[in-house]
């Protein structure tokens, strides 16, 4: 029997960033994994030559791609390639499918299915001038259209709205920081959640629910998930934002909420074998959500890793999960 499975992941530059170098990560992990659980796994890095990718994958024909490509050229608007060929060449793969990918990783273009389906969704700016505005929201986050990781996303993104001019103005000096495409979105405050997802051959599971705690922070400082929390190892924020899946009984009906809201969002974009979604929780209890991560980051120390283990769901079993549900 065929047990190769292709780990498919970004092509890793020799100049690569710490979120860049996270693929990798993922990717050894998996192969560990996959050798608990009898595969035989094979890396393969998806490079912009995609003649040379199609035909070492049409070389190697394995029985399944673990599909974990974030960026191409380390450009995250062409993440979509990776499902689009491996759909082209009649190959099962994990995650999410090609439309969903495409759909979730411009994040603006979520944001309109979201605002249609009746998903609360903060207000925003687009670049080309196309705006959201429903509320009056003071405050606004200058972030990337298409790229992952908190790129480029820090205190300086956080500017006060005057008109929708100025707010255009300051999307455009960012575009270059921000690999091209950006936007403003309104910010909201208050507390922050991530919900995961994980399916098997039958049905979707919700994951513990998670809470970011922004510890030691001064009053007036921003609080979110920048690239320095992520990927910053010696800073401030990295090590004091903290997760959290413990709450008291007076936040049940928000879990329940968020878990509710995350289903709905699993079925509006037809996601596939695991997810995250990201929310703000306004002063007033509501919940807004921010981005639909289709394949997120898989590396033993993240947060989808983190909500398997809240659920007693070994890493490897989580990857048999994630695989079953791929060649069902």
């Amino acid at each position: 029997m065929n047990k190769k499975i292709v780990i498919l992941h970004s092509d890793i530059s020799p100049d690569a960033t710490e979120d860049e170098l996270d693929c990798l990560q993922q990717a050894y992990s998996i192969a560990g994994a996959l050798g608990i659980l009898n595969y035989e796994p094979v890396l393969l890095p998806f490079e912009l030559n995609l003649n040379h990718t199609i035909s070492t994958l049409q070389l190697l024909q394995p029985l399944a791609v673990f599909n974990i490509v974030e960026t191409l050229h380390s450009k995250g608007s062409l993440i979509y390639f990776a499902p689009a060929i491996l759909d082209s060449l009649q190959i099962p793969y994990t995650g999410c499918p090609t439309q969903a990918v495409f759909q979730t990783s411009n994040k603006p273009l979520s944001k309109k299915i979201m605002r249609f389906a009746g998903i609360s969704t903060p207000d925003w700016v687009e670049q080309d001038g196309f705006a959201a505005l429903n509320n009056k929201v003071e405050t606004y986050l200058i972030k990337s259209s298409w790229e992952h990781a908190s790129i480029g996303l820090d205190e300086n993104s956080l500017i006060k709205y005057t008109n929708k001019e100025e707010l255009l103005n300051e999307v455009d000096k960012r575009k270059e920081k921000l690999g091209g495409s950006c936007y403003a979105e309104a910010y909201i405050e208050g507390r922050e959640f991530n919900v995961a997802l994980i399916s098997d051959k039958e049905d979707v599971k919700v994951l513990p629910v998670a809470e970011m705690l922004f510890k030691y922070y001064s009053p007036g400082k921003l609080k979110i998930v920048d690239y320095k929390a992520k990927w910053d190892a010696d800073s401030f924020e990295y090590n004091n934002t903290i997760r959290k899946f413990d709450f008291p009984d007076e936040d049940s009906s928000l879990i329940s909420s968020l878990r509710e809201i995350s289903l709905q969002c699993w079925n509006i974009f037809s996601l596939r074998g695991y997810a995250r979604i990201d929310f703000r929780i306004d002063n007033n209890g509501k919940p807004w959500v921010l981005e639909i991560n289709t394949n997120p980051c898989l590396s033993p120390d993240a947060g989808f890793a983190a909500a398997l283990k809240q659920s007693k769901i070994e890493y490897h079993e989580a990857i048999e999960l994630i695989i079953d549900n791929a060649i069902k």
